[in-house]
């Protein structure tokens, strides 16, 4: 099904790989997985994390000891380690899509991967120190990283169908979530029917979810599931994902109960959510989109009553900062958080944030290829309404208002979008609209 999307996809990586090359001085570039880490004085291992570069490469999230080996002009060859194990299920022999365009080398220790590694030559090893094989020494050059680092912004087909998965897997987790919720579910409930639904364990998540009830809501990365419901489930928060492939869906999602002043703040957010997501297009600088984002969740703040501010002042006295303290998203891709945010070309450099604005994750202009997410939120967290309270500001805000809707934590809508040569893609939007 994928084998034609795949194939071009490898096209393109050989591409940009023999240009970081040359880039860099290297002759050859090898790429490892990772090893299995085990925890400090104990026979426990660590969970398994792979090595992104290895993954664009190749669809295997599983699989510690690999390697991929690139000679410009030659098919790549993955190294696949197939241990003789009786105390573990050894990975399957290689088979699927993605082997018709690798030079598929089985090896049965680690050790014998070597046999297959470039000798001559300048080699380029990328991966952690302790994935380092005699005479084979990770130095992951900079230059080289540099130029895939930016490059990895721009999504192949093949990509894009991976993230398109995980969103469909992801959205049947969250309707399921949410179905528990409205069933009086506790948290660790909501978890555990999000994790039944999308066919996921917690080791499979892109990252751990979060699973915020009531005033858990408030905190942005809330890491607690607690077995007990509240007396009363007013609202949930949860930002909660997949992984397919390697490629992570990264959404979020709020629901009410019923009242009446936190359900015109979800839907005002929700609105502003989908007036910013329809501006991901090309040219447009993702710094200039956070700040219209602060904009238009003032005037949210303002039409629900919390705030009585023109919504430019409340930006510019630091106002609505109290209320959306993070950035508006992030480039998503084989990362959740994926890198390259703040490059300024492939030859590195940084784009700076915004003054006043340390939380964003990205200062790219937009391009056809990327995928970002757009995340806007409004939140009463304790911390920051106590420093507006004690600041000069503190009478342009309704007290009681900020009371009732600090038992319901706060409002994050997030869809993942593609950046296309029109109009945007709502990746998530559409995978909740295919789900219906």
């Amino acid at each position: 099904m994928h084998t034609t999307a795949y194939q071009d996809h490898i096209a393109t990586l050989c591409m940009r790989m023999d240009r970081a090359l040359e880039r860099s001085g290297h002759d050859h570039a090898l790429i490892a997985a990772g090893v299995q880490k085990m925890r400090f004085l104990d026979d426990m291992p660590y969970a398994f994390a792979v090595n992104p570069q290895f993954k664009a490469w190749a669809p295997l999230t599983q699989h510690p000891d690999c390697w991929i080996a690139y000679t410009p002009g030659r098919t790549p060859v993955l190294v696949y380690v197939q241990p003789d194990d009786y105390w573990h299920l050894p990975p399957a022999p290689p088979a699927g899509y993605w082997t018709h365009s690798l030079d598929v080398r089985v090896a049965r220790t680690p050790e014998e991967a070597v046999r297959h590694f470039p000798t001559a030559g300048r080699l380029a090893i990328l991966g952690e120190a302790d994935a380092a094989l005699p005479g084979f020494v990770p130095n992951n050059p900079q230059p080289l990283l540099d130029y895939l680092h930016y490059h990895r912004a721009y999504k192949t087909p093949y990509e894009i169908a991976m993230l398109k998965v995980a969103q469909r897997q992801a959205v049947v987790g969250h309707r399921a979530a949410e179905a528990c919720f409205r069933d009086g579910g506790s948290e660790l409930d909501i978890h555990r029917a999000y994790l039944v639904a999308s066919g996921q364990t917690d080791l499979d998540l892109p990252y751990g979810n979060i699973v915020g009830l009531n005033e858990h809501g408030a905190t942005l990365h809330y890491q607690h599931q607690q077995p007990k419901p509240p007396e009363r489930s007013r609202s949930l928060l949860i930002d909660a994902g997949a992984a397919h492939a390697g490629y992570a869906a990264d959404i979020t999602r709020t629901w009410h109960a019923g009242d009446a002043r936190f359900a015109a703040l979800v839907a005002g957010v929700d609105r502003e959510q989908q007036a910013l997501a329809a501006q991901v297009r090309p040219g447009m600088d993702y710094r200039e989109l956070h700040l219209q984002a602060h904009l238009r969740l003032a005037g949210v703040l303002r039409e629900v009553g919390v705030v009585d501010m023109a919504a430019d002042t409340m930006v510019a006295t630091g106002v609505s900062a109290a209320f959306f303290p993070h950035g508006l998203g992030h480039m998503l891709g084989l990362q959740v958080h994926d890198i390259g945010g703040f490059m300024e070309s492939d030859a590195g450099g940084t784009l700076p944030k915004p003054e006043g604005h340390p939380f964003l994750r990205l200062t790219r202009t937009l391009e056809p290829g990327m995928v970002v997410t757009i995340e806007p939120g409004l939140y009463f967290i304790d911390l920051l309404l106590e420093k507006l309270r004690a600041g000069p500001h503190a009478n342009a805000v309704d007290w009681a208002v900020v009371e009732h809707l600090r038992g319901f934590g706060g409002v994050r809508i997030e869809d993942d979008v593609h950046c296309t040569h029109g109009e945007p893609e709502n990746l998530t939007r559409d995978a909740f609209a295919a789900a219906h």
